[in-house]
């Protein structure tokens, strides 16, 4: 799938459409995201966002596609599950596969930024579930990609291990700048950390926002209120007044 290019976008889309056994799961979807961006995908269960994440990642190679894609530079990916390899220590598993000549004293680095400077010979079942998602992320910036793809990260962590992911996922992409499409279930979290909100249908893009608040950002500003509401209508959700 190629087609033209826009250089100012590290990815871009043109009536993609997939499926699997004849049923189409993205249907026509079209999208540029500039190099950069922080992008938040939306959407019910079966919206398409995991399968938009996927395609992007060159996974799923079996699906039936059209349309053209097109990803600049190097993807890196960060699951729900940490994925790290319990026969390797932490370290060993951040360079996995990784060529570069420094990759011990790399590794070294990133395991401080993402505060694991003392488990770089511990074994992964050592760690607890908010420190192996801290290692799966030192992995993928690691590599310093130009896009990373994130399919809900912190879903599975408990309520203020995932505003601390927030706040170090935040620090480290604003260091690295690289491209991020980021798949989630939460609003907050979308609203917290993107530059840009999409919302996903039944396949297709229905609504694409810019969030446009400045960083730190909080929930109680009037705006952040507003959008909120406004997605969580969008999502079929009808917020309570108190």
């Amino acid at each position: 799938m190629t087609a033209s290019f826009s250089t100012e976008s590290a990815v871009q889309l043109r009536g993609l459409s997939r499926g699997f056994g004849g049923k189409a799961v993205l249907d026509q979807l079209s999208l540029s995201v500039p190099r950069g961006q922080f992008v938040a995908l939306l959407g019910e269960s079966g919206s398409g966002k995991t399968t938009l994440l996927r395609t992007l990642a060159g996974l799923d190679d079996a699906a039936e596609t059209s349309g053209s894609l097109h990803v600049r530079g190097s993807v890196s990916v960060l699951f729900q599950d940490a994925r790290l390899l319990p026969w390797l220590p932490v370290i060993e598993n951040l360079k996995l596969g990784l060529r570069r000549a420094d990759a011990d004293q790399a590794a070294l680095d990133m395991l401080d930024a993402v505060g694991l400077g003392g488990k770089a010979t511990m074994w992964p079942s050592t760690l607890s579930g908010g420190q192996k998602q801290r290692a799966a992320l030192a992995r993928s910036l690691l590599r310093e990609p130009d896009v990373l793809l994130a399919d809900e990260p912190f879903g599975a962590l408990d309520a203020l291990t995932r505003l601390r992911m927030h706040a170090l996922l935040f620090r480290l992409v604003e260091r690295q700048r690289p491209t991020v499409i980021l798949v989630t279930h939460d609003v907050d979290e979308a609203l917290m950390l993107s530059d840009r909100v999409l919302v996903l249908r039944n396949g297709r893009i229905e609504e694409d926002h810019v969030v446009g608040l400045p960083h730190p950002r909080q929930s109680g500003d009037g705006a952040f209120v507003a959008l909120r509401a406004r997605l969580l209508r969008s999502l079929g959700v009808e917020q309570t007044p108190v």
